[in-house]
C-alpha cells in the first residue's frame, strides 16, 4: 500500500495570488528526491525554482508551460516512497522569513514548512493536502542576495539559476554547451548572452571544455537527465528590441484572440485597478527651467536630487497613507521607486536612502537596479517599501501625464521630454531648455498647497546650476 500527497502551490514570498509555469523538470511517472528541482515558476517579480517537498513518484502535474496556477491550488501530486529520504516531523528547513517556527504551528503567520510528516510505516492509499503551503518560501529558495550561488541547482549536469535557464531557453541557447564562468562552474547570465551572441551554444554544436558535458548529463539520475535544457523546446520569442521575454505579453501575438495576462503584466493590472479604487488623485503640472545646467548633467540624478530637496521642504508628500484607518506616516528617509519599463511589463525598484547619496552614488544605484530588473535577479524586497515614486517617461515621448499612485504612497513625480521654449528675460527673450513635470498626489493625504509647495521646491532645485 502507498500514500499519495498533494502539493499545493505556496506563496512564493511575494503575496501574489498565482504564478505561471515556465518549465517542469519532471513528468508523471518520474521518481524525484526531496528538495530536488520540481518546476520553474514565474511570478510578477522573479523566475524561481520550486523544489520537491517529498521523495517519491510523480503522479500528476498541474499543467504545462505557460499555464497559470493559483496560489493554494494543486501544483503536483506524489506517491510517497517510504524507503527514500523524507522531511522528518517538526524538521525546520530554515528557508523562511522571520523567526523559525515548528511545522504545524497554529498560527499561519509562523508556518514555514511546505511538507507534512510522512508516516514511518506503510499506510492505506489516501490523499493528504499539504495545508502548510501557506509558508512564504519553499525548499531551498530564499529572497536574500547571499544565496544566489547556493541556489544554482545542477540539472542535466549544468549548474545555473532559474532565471538563467529561462533566458537560455528564450535565446535558443543549450546550457550544456555554454562555457561557465561563475564560481563552482555555475553558468551566469553573461555566459548565456555571450553564447547567444557568438552562436557557440546552439543545439547540435560541439560542447565546450575538456570534459564533454553530455557525459556528465548521462551520469545524472533519470529525472535530472530528462530536465536537460537541450531537450526543451524554445517556447518564447524575442521582443522587437531583441530582448528575451519570460512570458508573452499580448503585444507579441496579433492573432486577434484573447490571451491571458501573465507574470509582470498580470500583477500590474491588479495593482493599477487597486490604485484606481483606493486613491483620490490630483495632478499639478509645470516646467522646470534647466537653462543654467552645465553640459553633462544627468537628468535622472538631478530629478532624484530635486525630489529629496522637496521632500525635506514639504514632508507631507514623502509619506504613506492608510485610507481605512485614516492615518499617515511621514518618512525621515527618501526611498524613491524608480519606474523601469521592460517588455515583460513595469517594474518599480526602490532607490534606498536617496537623500544621503551623492550624484555618483545615485547613478550607480540606478544602474544596478536597472541591470537587476533586466536579468530578473532583483530581490522581491527591493520592489516594495518606497516612499515616493519617479517616472521619467520623457526619455521616450510625451510632455505631461497623470501618473498612477500605488498605495500606500501619496505622490508620484513624472518627467516629460525636455524641450526648448522662448522665455522672457530682462531686455528681451531667450531660448531656454525646460523639463515638463507632473506631480500626482492623493488629495486625501495632502492639501493642494502642500503639493504646490513641493513642486515649487523641485523647480527651484532644478533651476540651480551644476
Amino acid at each position: 500500500m502507498s500514500q499519495s500527497k498533494t502539493f499545493l502551490l505556496p506563496d512564493l514570498g511575494e503575496g501574489l495570488p498565482d504564478a505561471t509555469i515556465v518549465e517542469w523538470f519532471v513528468k508523471p511517472g518520474d521518481t524525484i528526491k526531496l528538495d530536488a528541482p520540481l518546476v520553474s515558476m514565474e511570478t510578477a517579480k522573479a523566475v524561481v525554482e520550486v523544489p520537491s517537498p517529498v521523495s517519491g513518484k510523480v503522479l500528476k502535474l498541474a499543467g504545462g508551460a505557460g499555464d497559470i496556477v493559483v496560489t493554494g491550488k494543486m501544483l503536483a501530486e506524489f506517491e510517497i516512497d517510504p524507503s527514500m529520504p523524507q522531511r522528518a516531523e517538526g524538521q525546520d528547513t530554515g528557508h523562511h522569513h522571520g523567526a523559525a517556527a515548528p511545522v504545524g504551528a497554529a498560527s499561519a503567520a509562523t508556518s514555514t514548512s511546505v511538507a507534512t510528516p510522512v508516516a514511518a510505516h506503510a499506510a492505506p492509499t489516501n490523499t493528504v493536502e499539504l495545508r502548510e503551503d501557506s509558508g512564504t518560501v519553499v525548499g531551498a529558495m530564499q529572497s536574500s542576495d547571499a544565496v544566489h550561488t547556493e541556489a544554482a541547482v545542477a540539472v542535466g549536469g549544468v549548474k545555473a539559476m532559474p532565471a538563467v535557464r529561462a533566458m537560455a531557453r528564450k535565446l535558443g541557447v543549450d546550457l550544456a554547451r555554454v562555457r561557465a564562468s561563475g564560481a563552482d562552474g555555475v553558468v551566469t547570465m553573461d555566459d548565456v548572452k555571450r553564447a547567444a551572441a557568438d552562436g557557440s551554444a546552439k543545439p547540435g554544436t560541439a560542447s565546450v571544455g575538456a570534459t564533454p558535458v553530455a557525459t556528465a548529463a548521462t551520469a545524472m539520475p533519470p529525472v535530472a537527465a530528462r530536465a536537460a535544457p537541450a531537450s526543451a523546446p524554445q517556447r518564447t520569442q524575442l521582443s522587437a528590441s531583441g530582448k528575451p521575454m519570460r512570458t508573452q505579453p499580448p503585444s507579441v501575438s496579433v492573432s486577434g484572440q484573447p490571451e491571458q495576462l501573465k507574470g509582470v503584466r498580470r500583477n500590474m493590472a491588479r495593482v493599477m485597478a487597486d490604485a484606481h479604487a483606493k486613491v483620490v488623485p490630483t495632478t499639478l503640472c509645470d516646467d522646470a527651467d534647466i537653462h543654467a545646467w552645465t553640459p553633462g548633467n544627468d537628468v535622472t540624478v538631478r530629478l532624484v536630487r530635486a525630489i529629496c530637496a522637496a521632500a525635506k521642504a514639504v514632508p507631507a508628500l514623502n509619506a504613506w497613507f492608510d485610507g481605512d484607518a485614516l492615518t499617515r506616516t511621514l518618512h525621515p528617509q527618501v526611498d524613491i521607486g524608480i519606474a523601469v519599463d521592460t517588455d515583460d511589463g513595469l517594474f518599480v525598484p526602490a532607490l534606498r536612502n536617496a537623500d544621503v547619496l551623492d550624484a555618483r552614488g545615485v547613478r550607480e544605484a540606478v544602474n544596478r537596479l536597472r541591470a537587476q530588473v533586466e536579468d530578473r535577479s532583483l530581490p522581491a524586497s527591493e520592489l516594495t517599501g518606497y516612499t515616493i515614486s519617479l517616472s521619467n517617461f520623457g526619455m521616450f515621448a510625451g510632455s505631461y501625464a497623470t501618473p498612477v499612485i500605488v498605495p500606500p504612497c501619496v505622490a508620484i513625480v513624472a518627467a516629460g521630454r525636455a524641450r526648448h521654449q522662448i522665455t522672457p528675460v530682462i531686455g528681451g527673450f531667450e531660448s531656454h531648455k525646460v523639463i515638463p513635470l507632473s506631480l500626482t498626489f492623493d488629495h486625501r493625504a495632502c492639501t493642494g498647497g502642500e503639493a504646490a509647495r513641493f513642486l515649487r521646491a523641485m523647480l527651484d532645485d532644478l533651476a540651480l546650476a551644476g
